[in-house]
Parts: C-alpha cells; structure tokens; sequence
C-alpha cells in the first residue's frame, strides 16, 4: 500500500494546530504534510521494514548514548520543517545543543527543526523516485545527512546538506 495524498485546501487550510489535533485525534493514523499543506496519509509498515527500522534505530540510539551527542527519533516524530511540511522520517537525531535551544511545548508537540539526520527505509510499495524527492526536501531545509536505504534492491543513497546524492 502506498502513501495517499489529500488536498483538503480548497474546504480548509489546517493551522499548525489542527493539523497537531488532527494527529492527536487519530493516533491510528499516521499523516505527514507537504509544503502546500496538502495531508499524506502513510501506510503501516510491514514486518520486514518494521525490524528493520528499530535495528538501526537502536544501533544509533547505542551510538549516541556512547557520544552523549544528541537525541533520537523515530518513525512517530513529525518534524515540522522550514518549508511548512511535517515530515516523520524513519529514523532522524539532532544535536543536543539544537534540541535544547528549543521551548519544552516546541519539544513536545511537533518540533519546528529540521533534524541534522534522517534515515528512509524504501518498503516494498515505495516509490524511489518520490522517497528521493523527500530527501531532498530534508536537504533543502537543512537536513545535514540523510540516508535512503533500499534493502530489496541493496540501493543506497547518501545525502550531504548542498550537495548532490
């Protein structure tokens, strides 16, 4: 199954926090939105890439105990981005100082920052060619790595902030 894309904007245009509410009133549901507000509503994972995603998601939260770095995320977080998008990457970290600079009700509702790191797992029903537009939204609104993992085809991708995949 793949992600479905909305456009409620002709009836109503989501303030940052219906938006927030609407997520909240639907916690079964998991919605991203893009930069013309339009909502994604994002399939479940299956298994295959659900392993896949607390795997690595665990190696970096071992990693960053070890550094005392940052802080991680995953796949439940929406970030709202620069452009006005809300994106949850699989799995993403940002620096601590980054973190601490913003307010306790920015930490806890949808952090507006863009994380300093984002992993994407390509599932079976994604698409590369829109999973690296994605990366390149991250990118563009200051995301200094990001990687897009395909394990089916053993594709890789390496994003660095202004440069090219």
């Amino acid at each position: 199954m793949t992600s479905v894309t909305v456009n409620l904007n002709s009836i109503i245009k989501l303030t940052d926090e219906q938006f927030y509410q609407l997520c909240r009133d639907n916690p079964d549901v998991n919605f991203e939105r893009n930069p013309q507000g339009e909502l994604i509503i994002m399939p479940p994972t299956g298994g295959g890439t659900g392993k896949r995603n607390i795997e690595i998601a665990a190696e970096l939260v071992i990693w960053n105990r070890q550094t005392k770095l940052g802080v991680c995320f995953d796949s439940s977080t929406c970030f709202k981005l620069p452009n006005g998008a809300n994106r949850s990457p699989d799995v993403s970290w940002i620096k601590q100082q980054r973190w601490d600079a913003l307010t306790l009700e920015q930490q806890e509702k949808f952090p507006p920052i863009a994380p300093d790191f984002v992993l994407e797992f390509l599932s079976p029903t994604d698409s590369w060619s829109k999973t690296e537009a994605k990366m390149k939204e991250y990118m563009d609104n200051g995301v200094k790595l990001g990687w897009l993992l395909a394990p089916q085809t053993r594709r890789v991708a390496i994003y660095r902030y202004q440069q090219e995949a």
